[in-house]
């Protein structure tokens, strides 16, 4: 019994992870038609974040506040992952849509070059960049279009612009002189300290159990919780929809589908920022930290059925599952008797790397009886 809970806690543990990092890319992958590769480095961003977020609380002005700057930095990774995002929507895949091997190629430039920039970039100077990229996108919101007439259009923005670059230029300046790590470049990997009340674990029938898992499968249940919720009873979420089944209609009705994208992508690349916190509590956090996740979304995404919440969520746990079972070995402990060609099977696949391989090639066998995964896609890819 104790065994068996304990792989199914391990498989909710693993399965929880993939979830919150595929959260985001069934959004974007599965209510936008769009393949974006750069989405394990919106999860590199988040995790970036929740290491200066931090050092920020290490100041003797916030060391009170310490013990939660993990809650803080939930909503500060979803922020600055989700600027980011929007940001990559605005000038790089608003063009592309309907072509879905540009918008492939596009992405992945776009994770080359974001990895490349917090290798060469200093944390300080990063995080001034994109509170520039921040208040630019929130001038360009706030502003009421009656202002933006005439010859005080160019005038507007370009004191919008003024200004962001300025407030950008003096929080870099600002961190690097209060937080002396943040000054230095980035390309080694950095370790994020949990609070002491994460550390250690839960005792539950004479298991413990890792408070630091518990707490992401908690992130987790809100993020499908919320996304659910956002989906089915706002008013954005509505028109989210209505934009998916049918573009062109939603247009006649008044609604402003460039508005639907950019909140679309910008949720989407929100929770891969969230996803990013999480991940930042499980190892060090370097430039490929989100590769090392974007195959197993995809495969999470297009295992479940593209665009269905629910079926991201199932495709999540059974891959945890199977991952316990197989990449642990626990298997042949469940089943001791195992013939032994099937025995000798399972115990060449139980490593981390070959489980990955045994999984990716079960879902393949699937895919080919399934080819739309557990659940029907719904979205703009199904009408093309």
């Amino acid at each position: 019994m104790e065994l068996i809970l304990e792989s199914l806690f391990n498989s909710v543990a693993i399965g929880s992870v993939l979830l919150v990092a595929a959260l985001g890319l069934a959004i974007v992958f599965g209510l936008m038609g769009v393949i974006n590769l750069a989405h394990g480095e919106l999860m590199m961003v988040g995790a970036y974040s929740t290491y200066v977020t931090q050092l920020i609380f290490k100041l003797p002005i916030l060391k009170p506040f310490y013990d939660i700057y993990v809650l803080i930095a939930i909503i500060i990774a979803f922020i600055v992952s989700g600027t980011v995002g929007i940001l990559l929507e605005r000038t790089v895949i608003r063009r592309l849509y309907g072509s879905p091997l540009e918008t492939l190629l596009a992405t992945w430039g776009v994770s080359l070059i974001l990895q490349q920039f917090v290798r060469s970039v200093p944390l300080a100077y990063a995080t001034g960049c994109v509170i520039t990229i921040f208040i630019s996108l929130l001038f360009s919101t706030v502003i009421p279009q009656n202002l933006l007439q005439g010859n005080r259009r160019k005038l507007i923005k370009t004191g919008a612009l003024g200004t962001s670059a300025a407030a950008g230029v003096l929080t870099a300046s600002a961190l690097a002189s209060l937080v002396s790590k943040l000054s230095r470049a980035s390309s080694r990997n950095v370790d994020v300290t949990a609070p002491p009340w994460m550390r250690g674990g839960v005792d539950v029938l004479g298991m413990t159990f890792p408070k630091t898992r518990l707490l992401i499968i908690v992130i987790t249940i809100i993020s499908v919780v919320a996304v659910s919720i956002f989906l089915n009873k706002s008013v954005w979420g509505v028109r989210i929809r209505a934009v998916t089944q049918n573009r062109d209609m939603s247009e006649c009705l008044g609604i402003s589908t460039e508005s639907v994208d950019v909140i679309t992508f910008g949720i989407g690349s929100g929770l891969a920022g969230v996803a990013g916190v999480a991940v930042s509590l499980l190892g060090s956090v370097g430039p490929n930290v989100g590769g090392n996740y974007i195959v197993g979304c995809f495969m999470v995404v297009v295992l479940g059925g593209v665009g269905n919440l629910l079926g991201t969520v199932i495709a999540s746990f059974s891959i945890g599952l199977m991952t316990d079972l197989i990449g642990a070995g626990r298997l042949l402990t469940i089943w001791p008797n195992m013939p032994q060609p099937l025995a000798s099977t399972v115990d060449f696949f139980s490593t981390t790397s070959m489980a990955r391989v045994m999984i990716f090639a079960l879902i393949v066998g699937f895919l080919q009886y399934r080819p739309a995964g557990l659940f029907p896609q719904k979205g703009r890819m199904v009408e093309s």
